[in-house]
């Protein structure tokens, strides 16, 4: 990991508060590891043996509910820890990782997230700051599942992609990951054929603009009135 410059990684949420010569005793006990599109970089219910920092791509967190159900629980974005099962109290993962894109990640082995936090102060505040926003998400999740509409709830998945990946094309806003309907149904707690059906009339009235694997909002404002975050 020599031949990555620290200053890569002073404006990431774990090392925004530490020294470069910090940030480079942690670098140098990182491994680098990179995946293809679709991997499991570890499933649910494995042993938490390694934490990982995402360099490059996003990972989707899914979730397995008793009836055998996947469900997209969140995503995590460049420059974001995850895999962080010790910050949990977690002895085996949570949830899976599963990767949107190619992806390159920094991985440490899990016995090293102690050593972390207590060596670095600002390593450790600025992790559970992380954590925090996460457990938040997953609660403004739970309460648009059960009081939202599923037009409501599939508006408030695109809106929340777009602030979290997007990026300006021509046309309006792309969303940076790739994402098929499936994903959307597996994200909002409905059916495919919804989620279609929905999309279908978006792009009729020039709300969102689909092709395989991508989706661009082309009227932002609208999409935000479908939400309900506006009256």
């Amino acid at each position: 990991m020599k031949k990555l410059d620290e200053s890569l990684l002073t404006n990431l949420p774990p090392f925004r508060r530490l020294s470069r010569p910090q940030i480079r005793e942690i670098l140098d006990a990182a491994t680098p590891l990179r995946f293809d599109p679709g991997i499991a970089v570890f499933s649910e219910g494995m042993a938490v043996e390694r934490f990982f920092l995402l360099m490059d791509g996003h990972i989707r967190v899914i979730r397995t509910t008793p009836g055998g159900d996947q469900i997209i629980a969140l995503h995590i974005a460049p420059g974001q820890l995850f895999g962080i099962g010790a910050a949990l109290g977690r002895t085996t993962y949570p949830a899976t990782a599963m990767t949107a894109d190619d992806c390159l990640t920094l991985a440490w082995p899990n016995r090293m997230w102690a050593q972390f936090t207590k060596r670095y102060e600002g390593f450790a505040t600025e992790t559970y700051k992380v954590v925090g926003e996460r457990v938040g998400e997953m609660n403004n999740r739970i309460v648009e599942l059960a009081t939202q509409q599923v037009e409501q709830r599939v508006a408030c998945a695109i809106l929340r992609l777009i602030t979290q990946t997007g990026h300006k094309v021509e046309s309006g806003i792309e969303i940076g990951l790739p994402i098929t309907r499936q994903n959307l149904s597996d994200m909002t707690g409905t059916t495919l054929h919804t989620v279609s059906r929905l999309l279908s009339g978006w792009e009729r009235d020039g709300i969102v603009a689909s092709e395989r694997r991508k989706i661009t909002v082309t009227a932002p404002h609208r999409l935000v009135e479908l939400s309900g975050a506006v009256s």
